[in-house]
């Protein structure tokens, strides 16, 4: 009998064992492929939630609107509209006209006073809000001798009442607010007296001491990211480009070279803490650099950026395909003719990309500026100049969120979840622009 009479022992049609068993194995793995994406995506899907749910309310604040008398016998004793004079009357003299303002606006809604001092009404309002008051006359004089209609930040304590961040419960033993502040300001509810509205301060604010945390704001901090990122652009990207380009197309294969290159990829992964400690030495200590300027902390996040930026310019620079180099040389173009007209503009999505992340990385950074003191300055104003811009002491984002995170009062918690988001949306924005210019400067070969 020939091969050819056997009988078939298999067929193509039916699997055998060997071909079950490595489908089953390609549908699990497939499965725990699908398994670990889930996971993924569930902790994300849980981070932004806890994330927004945290920093949300942070976007909104509660005040109050008062009709407050401006007396010229108590503002401007001498009636010639002196800033100079009016000046002389602090905080404590407008303490006062808020508290008749209380309680007339409670005689005005049949709200009986279950204080004996018209002063004890004061604890709804914020600790910021005779400051405020006194500003506003200082900067139109022309209010004194009116009735003027104001609308105040409320204290923390009531802002987080109305949150449900604080109970009635919690503040029995509370000094700085009573039950019966709250009584009051359920019923100023009704008539949209105490409201909440979106928080603008907190987002152009600037920051406040520990006994305004309502008033606190991350407007100034942004500022001083904005002055840090752009000493970090002007001089990471033609720094690390200008490595990169040498490295790649210029630089003689020997050990120096390679001594470099190794140098630089473990500079990547050194952690930045390091780099702050580098920057307290050198920067402050050595140059005498001012603390906590932006500039130093702008120089600080560029030796941690440039093997970011060197690593990704030199990979893109790799993926052009060496035909492009072959054909420049071989119609008469010189070596640099031929990386900046034909090279670099292929690499310049890849190039950008990486410059894009590695700021983003930056903007995030906490470490390197605890130790320059950018987390020890209170960022209560926005710099006047531009040289105050890079100079004068300033915080930075991820600094100030850090800052309002140690504090006591629950309230700077809840701005610093809000914070989190304003960083989030800043790195969501430029990695959303990293990936419009990748496209708009990809070419095809």
């Amino acid at each position: 009998m020939t091969d050819a009479t056997q009988p078939a022992t298999s067929s193509l049609l039916v699997q055998d064992a060997r071909t079950r068993k490595r489908n089953g194995s390609e549908t699990r793995f497939r499965m725990y492929g699908v398994a670990a994406i889930s996971t993924g995506l569930l902790f994300l899907v849980v981070l932004v939630s806890s994330i927004l749910y945290n920093g949300l309310p942070a976007f909104q604040q509660t005040f109050i609107t008062l009709q407050v008398d401006l007396p010229e016998a108590k503002l401007d004793k001498s009636g010639t509209r002196d800033i100079e004079v009016m000046k002389k009357v602090s905080t404590f003299g407008y303490n006062p006209l808020l508290d008749a303002a209380m309680v007339k606006t409670l005689e005005g809604h049949g709200i009986e006073n279950p204080f004996a001092k018209a002063k004890d009404l004061r604890k709804i309002l914020s600790a910021s809000a005779a400051a405020d008051l006194r500003d506003t006359v200082l900067a139109n004089p022309a209010l004194i001798g009116t009735t003027q209609e104001f609308k105040l930040l409320t204290s923390s304590r009531v802002d987080g009442y109305l949150k449900g961040r604080v109970t009635r419960e919690s503040v029995a033993r509370d000094k700085n607010i009573d039950a019966e502040h709250f009584d009051i300001v359920d019923q100023l509810r009704k008539d949209g007296t105490v409201k909440k509205t979106f928080n603008w301060g907190f987002i152009f604010g600037a920051d406040a001491s520990e006994s305004r945390p309502e008033q606190a704001g991350i407007g100034v901090s942004m500022i001083g990211s904005f002055f840090m990122m752009l000493v970090v652009l002007v001089l990471a990207l033609p720094i690390g480009v200008a490595t990169s380009i040498y490295l790649e197309e210029f630089a003689p294969q020997n050990r120096f070279t390679d001594v470099i290159e190794v140098n630089i990829s473990n500079l990547a992964a050194v952690p930045s803490i390091v780099f702050g400690i580098l920057g307290l030495a050198v920067f402050i200590q050595f140059a005498h650099l001012p603390q906590s300027a932006p500039l130093v902390g702008g120089l600080v996040l560029t030796l941690m950026t440039l093997p970011t930026i060197i690593i990704s310019t030199r990979a893109s620079l790799k993926a052009v395909p060496p035909s492009i180099r072959e054909a420049a040389l071989g119609v008469g173009a010189s070596k640099m003719q031929t990386v900046f007209h034909h090279v670099l503009p292929l690499a310049m999505p890849g190039i950008l990309t990486g410059t894009i992340i590695g700021l983003a990385q930056a903007l995030g950074e906490t470490a390197p500026l605890l130790l320059i003191g950018m987390v020890g300055f209170i960022a209560s104003n926005a710099p006047e100049t531009l040289a105050d811009g890079f100079l004068a002491p300033n915080s930075a984002m991820p600094a100030q969120i850090y800052e309002w995170a140690k504090r006591a009062d629950p309230a700077y918690y809840e701005r610093a979840w809000g914070g989190i988001v304003v960083l989030l949306v800043f790195l969501a924005t430029m990695n959303i622009l990293a990936v419009l210019l990748r496209r708009r400067f990809e070419r095809r070969w």
